[in-house]
């Protein structure tokens, strides 16, 4: 019985346009059985620095590169016995569901308008005891210490806007800018006297253009961030909170905050295009070798996407032309009319 290699593995995920399971994979190759496609996730130990590994030879580097950090949730709404799912809440759902979360670090080039996956982190509290803010520091210091990238700042969403990972990018002598909760309590006064909610904050309009220097509660005495109200429609406002105080502009702002959606077209991109979701065995050591595998699929297509103008859906697709030609030529089944 022949065995099923990494780069066996990471074919599938390629090619295949809607199953991912173990089964399909068997089910259409000659060489390889299911149990040996198994055996294969049973064996390897694949981890974030191979994605690494296989991804620092793309990267073009920045000095005003900025890092962005988010996390998303694999949809195992249906699964019962999966070790890594659990209840969490999805923003792409838009509520609660059952599935494994991802915490992701992209690295992004705005001067190329490119982006590049550098790291991620499986979200297990149960077992490492890890939250999600820990491991956000974490890839952090490891971009900065490890992979010695250089960038100018953080982008996060309101969820990492704490004030130890805020102090602690500070200390990094690095810009963040992230939203903040609308009931965040904050002072616009000269000397910290009585706080209120943020979105309940009064402004005018020369701090609409050029943002407002606040104090946020519970930051050491004396400390101030910029703080800018960007509306985002009739029903959103939000308001991003920068260590930035050169920034003196709403609209840059709003220009550096949309970097952030390089991450959200990544969790979709990989969603959609490497079956992330799509594996399902139970143990946690295949589910991890699975979301690494299908994260290098990703790092592989964008490589192509980039070299051809392409984009990852336009490669994916690409796969059926022949298909369809040949079944327009010679249809496996004819078509006919009564």
């Amino acid at each position: 019985m022949n065995r099923v290699t990494r780069l066996d593995y990471c074919q599938f995920l390629l090619v295949s346009q809607t199953n991912y399971t173990l089964t399909y994979f068997a089910e259409h190759s000659q060489s390889f059985s299911h149990d040996a496609v198994k055996r294969y996730l049973e064996e390897d130990k694949l981890t974030a620095r191979m994605v690494w590994e296989n991804v620092r030879g793309q990267v073009v580097r920045s000095e005003r590169g900025y890092l962005a950090f988010d996390d998303t949730v694999l949809d195992h709404n249906s699964s019962f016995k999966i070790d890594l799912v659990r209840r969490q809440y999805s923003g792409n759902a838009h509520r609660v569901i059952k599935g494994i979360g991802v915490v992701t670090c992209v690295y992004i080039n705005p001067q190329l308008d490119q982006f590049w996956i550098i790291d991620y982190r499986i979200y297990d509290p149960e077992r490492d005891g890890k939250t999600k803010l820990e491991h956000v520091r974490e890839m952090l210091n490891n971009a900065v210490s490890d992979k010695q990238l250089p960038f100018r700042g953080v982008l996060m969403d309101s969820w990492y806007a704490e004030r130890k990972l805020m102090l602690h990018i500070e200390r990094l002598n690095k810009v963040y800018y992230c939203p903040l909760k609308d009931n965040r309590h904050v002072d616009d006064s000269a000397e910290p006297s009585g706080y209120q909610r943020v979105d309940r904050l009064q402004w005018d309009e020369n701090e609409v253009q050029h943002g407002k220097r606040l104090h946020i509660k519970d930051f050491p005495k004396g400390h101030q961030v910029k703080v800018f109200r960007l509306v985002l429609s009739t029903k959103r406002t939000d308001y991003i909170a920068t260590n930035d105080m050169a920034q003196d502009a709403t609209q840059g702002t709003r220009d550096g905050c949309a970097l952030r959606w390089k991450l959200e077209q990544f969790h979709r991109e990989t969603k959609q295009t490497t079956g992330s979701e799509g594996c399902q065995c139970r143990l946690a050591l295949l589910q991890r070798n699975h979301i690494a595998c299908a994260i290098l699929v990703w790092v592989r297509l964008k490589q192509v996407a980039q070299a051809t103008a392409s984009t990852l859906y336009h490669l994916k697709q690409g796969f059926l032309d022949d298909y369809m030609r040949s079944q327009l030529r010679s249809p496996a089944i004819q078509m006919q009319f009564a």
